[in-house]
C-alpha cells in the first residue's frame, strides 16, 4: 500500500523524507516534486529498481531514465570528458531546468536502459528533491506519468496514474510549471540543444554562444 506525505507540513515532510530514503535504499519507487513536474524515482545504481521504474511508466529500455543529483560536485563521479562549456552551463543554470547529456564514467555499475555510454543528468531546483537526493545519492528519475499521458503537475495526478507501483509519494503541492527541462548534449565539441523547454536557445547562448540546435 502506497504511503503519501504532505511536505508542506514540517512534521509530515520530515517523516516522508525519511520513509522515502528508506524506500529508495530498499530498491522501491518514490514520487517526488521537482521544479518542472513530478518525477518517479529509484536508486540509480539499483538495476532492478530502474527496471521497475520503466515498467511502472510503460516505457521501454530504448528510452533510458535521466538521473537527478543533489549537488554539481556529484558530477565528478558520474561523467567523463566534461567540457569547460558544460561546466559553464552547470554554473549558470543549476539547480534548475537544464538537463545535460554527457558521457558517463565507464566504471559505473548501473543500467539506466540503452543509454549508449551517456547519461542525462540534472540538479532540480526544489528543496524536497534536493534533500532526498542529498540523503540517498543520484536517483534515476523520470516524469511521474504513464507513457503517452501528460506529465503531472501535482501529486494527485501522479498517484492516479501510478498507484501502488510506488511505495512513497512526497506531496509538495503543485509544481510551478508544466514545462519540461531543456536538454543539451555536451558529449561533442559543441553543445547541441536537443529539446527546448524551460530554457530557450537564446538564454543558453548567453552562456555558450556556439550552441547548435538539433534538427
Amino acid at each position: 500500500m502506497a504511503r503519501r506525505y504532505d511536505c508542506t507540513d514540517a512534521t509530515d515532510r520530515q517523516t516522508g523524507l525519511r520513509e522515502a530514503a528508506s524506500a529508495v535504499r530498499r530498491g522501491e519507487l518514490v514520487v517526488l516534486p521537482t521544479d518542472t513536474v513530478y518525477g518517479i524515482g529509484a536508486d540509480a545504481f539499483a538495476a532492478e529498481a530502474v527496471g521497475d521504474l520503466l515498467e511502472a511508466k510503460g516505457r521501454g529500455r530504448t528510452m533510458p531514465s535521466p538521473v537527478l543529483v543533489g549537488s554539481p560536485n556529484t558530477l565528478h563521479g558520474l561523467v567523463t570528458d566534461f567540457s569547460e562549456q558544460a561546466w559553464e552551463l552547470v554554473d549558470a543554470f543549476w539547480p534548475g531546468a537544464l538537463t545535460l547529456v554527457a558521457k558517463h564514467q565507464p566504471s559505473l555499475q548501473w543500467d539506466l536502459g540503452e543509454s549508449h555510454g551517456t547519461v542525462a543528468v540534472r540538479m532540480p531546483l526544489h528543496p524536497v528533491a534536493i534533500e532526498l537526493l542529498t540523503e540517498v545519492g543520484p536517483m534515476a528519475v523520470s516524469s511521474a506519468n504513464l507513457t503517452g499521458h501528460p506529465s503531472p503537475q501535482d501529486c494527485d495526478a501522479a498517484q492516479e496514474m501510478l498507484g501502488d507501483s510506488v511505495s512513497v509519494y512526497l506531496d509538495g503541492g503543485p509544481t510551478p510549471a508544466a514545462v519540461p527541462s531543456s536538454i543539451v548534449d555536451v558529449t561533442g565539441k559543441v553543445p547541441v540543444l536537443l529539446r527546448a523547454g524551460a530554457l530557450s536557445a537564446e538564454e543558453l547562448r548567453e552562456v555558450v554562444p556556439d550552441l547548435e540546435v538539433a534538427n
